[in-house]
C-alpha cells in the first residue's frame, strides 16, 4: 500500500498522531466496560509504577495538565481506586496511592490493554518490532533535547 510521497498520510508525524488516534479509541473502547479512560489506566499504572508520586509527577508521566490530573485524582479517590491524604506531610504535595481495588481495575485493564498493544504490533517481526522501539526513542530524545 504505497503512498504518494507529497501527501499528507506519508508524513511521519501525521502518521504518528493517527497511530496515536486510533491506539487511544481503541484502549477507550476497551476500558470502557471497566469505567476507565485510557488516561485514568495511565494514571493507575504511574501509581503502580511509582506509589507515592505527586500529582505534578503523574499529570507529566500522563501528559496531561497538573488540573487535570488533580481532577482525576478526585475521582479515582471518590470511586475507591486511589487514596490521597487530607493533609501534606510536608510541602503541598499529597502522596497517591493505589488501593487495593485499585489493583484490581488496574490488573482487568492490563490485559486488555496488552491485547491492543499485541495487536497494534502483530504484522512485524520480532526484529521490525525492536527497531521500531529504538527508533521512536531516538525520535522522543531529538525532540526532549535542549540543543533544537
Amino acid at each position: 500500500m504505497s503512498q504518494d510521497p507529497g501527501s499528507l498520510e506519508s508524513m511521519l508525524g501525521y502518521q504518528l498522531k493517527h497511530l496515536q488516534s486510533v491506539l487511544r479509541s481503541r484502549m477507550d473502547e476497551a476500558l470502557r466496560p471497566l469505567d476507565l479512560s485510557t488516561p485514568q489506566y495511565a494514571c493507575l499504572e504511574l501509581l503502580k509504577r511509582s506509589p507515592g508520586a505527586s500529582n505534578s509527577e503523574l499529570a507529566r508521566g500522563g501528559f496531561v495538565t497538573r488540573q487535570t490530573m488533580n481532577t482525576m485524582l478526585r475521582g479515582l479517590q471518590d470511586r475507591g481506586l486511589v487514596t490521597r491524604p487530607e493533609k501534606a506531610t510536608s510541602g503541598r504535595v499529597l502522596p497517591t496511592t493505589l488501593t487495593e481495588k485499585g489493583e484490581e481495575a488496574l490488573a482487568g485493564a492490563v490485559a486488555r490493554v496488552e491485547e491492543i498493544s499485541a495487536l497494534m504490533v502483530s504484522p512485524l517481526n520480532d526484529s521490525q518490532r525492536s527497531h521500531l522501539a529504538e527508533a521512536l526513542d531516538r525520535c522522543i530524545d531529538a525532540l526532549s533535547s535542549d540543543a533544537s
